[in-house]
């Protein structure tokens, strides 16, 4: 009987996603299967990781998408599913971008998506099993991160804002992105709560913030000064001591640990930084704001 389980990892063709595929596939027993928004990188990708993996296209901006990606899921005859990394994400710089569900696509991406996909393929997966929520601590406004604290009103504003809110340029989508990332470790405590049940727990949820990655994609979208710093000043910061900035390749080991690592079979409903265990945001643990984003997650994805 093979002993090889299977792990996914969404947005696989950026820098993190990448690399940490890199490292869990330095395990003999483990299949990864990356996904990406277009098939001809997300294959590329896959090829460069060899032979135990696998490319599959995902638009996380599509909550059908996401939907006949999660049921066909177990057809492709892979091992058992061991882990899911919710790892893809999306920053929007100025103005507002809706998906096809009418979603803001900054929420819908970075939590909607993740949040529908998780709980397609919980049934299929097998124990004891694993997910990991990759978050920020940009959520957490006493990190002095440069990046506008998050506001959460209701999940309901989250994802159908008001287009006239008056605020300065780039502002929006920055708290955007903050305050998707706030709903990450939200979600991480309430998926680990509804599963909770068993000793040790069957599937175990955390959440893990791999740290100020200068140089990646997700500043894609960064223009003049801001973008120049991004790409080519920010990441010397790598190789500065006791600052939360890292290179892709040392936050995937530690998000590979989350995955691997046989001493925290046990662990959940944690937020992890880098390596350390760490308390998250006072916000996050507001029961009530995750028992609202549970809520009306749920009633937006059985509507749509």
């Amino acid at each position: 009987m093979s002993d090889q389980r299977t792990v996914l990892i969404t947005g696989g063709t950026g820098s993190l996603g990448f690399r940490t595929a890199e490292a869990i596939l330095r395990d003999p027993d483990r299949v990864v299967v990356i996904t990406g928004r277009g098939a001809d990188a997300v294959n590329a990708a896959a090829a460069r990781l060899g032979d135990r993996a696998v490319g599959m296209s995902l638009d996380l901006a599509s909550l059908s998408a996401v939907r006949r990606f999660a049921r066909g899921f177990g057809e492709l005859g892979l091992p058992p599913l061991h882990a899911v990394v919710c790892n893809a994400g999306t920053q929007i710089v100025s103005g507002t971008v809706r998906t096809v569900d009418g979603i803001e696509q900054t929420f819908a991406v970075n939590h909607l998506a993740h949040f529908l996909l998780v709980r397609e393929l919980l049934p299929t997966m097998a124990t004891p099993g694993r997910i990991v929520f990759v978050a920020s601590d940009t959520h957490d406004p006493t990190k002095p991160t440069g990046m506008p604290r998050p506001v959460y009103t209701t999940a309901w504003d989250l994802a159908h804002p008001d287009d006239s809110e008056a605020v300065g340029p780039g502002l929006a989508g920055r708290r955007r992105y903050t305050t998707s990332k706030l709903c990450n470790v939200l979600a991480t405590y309430e998926f680990a709560r509804h599963l909770d049940g068993t000793v040790p727990p069957a599937v175990t949820v955390n959440a893990f913030d791999p740290g100020l990655m200068p140089g990646t994609g997700l500043g894609r979208d960064y223009r003049g000064i801001q973008g120049w710093a991004w790409r080519y000043l920010l990441p010397a910061l790598t190789i500065v001591p006791g600052i939360n900035v890292h290179t892709p390749r040392r936050s995937a080991a530690a998000l590979a640990r989350l995955v691997l690592a046989p001493e925290l079979a046990g662990t959940t409903g944690r937020y992890f930084s880098g390596q350390r265990e760490i308390k998250s945001s006072a916000e996050s643990y507001d029961i009530a704001k995750g028992e609202d984003l549970w809520r009306t997650s749920v009633e937006i994805i059985e509507k749509l």
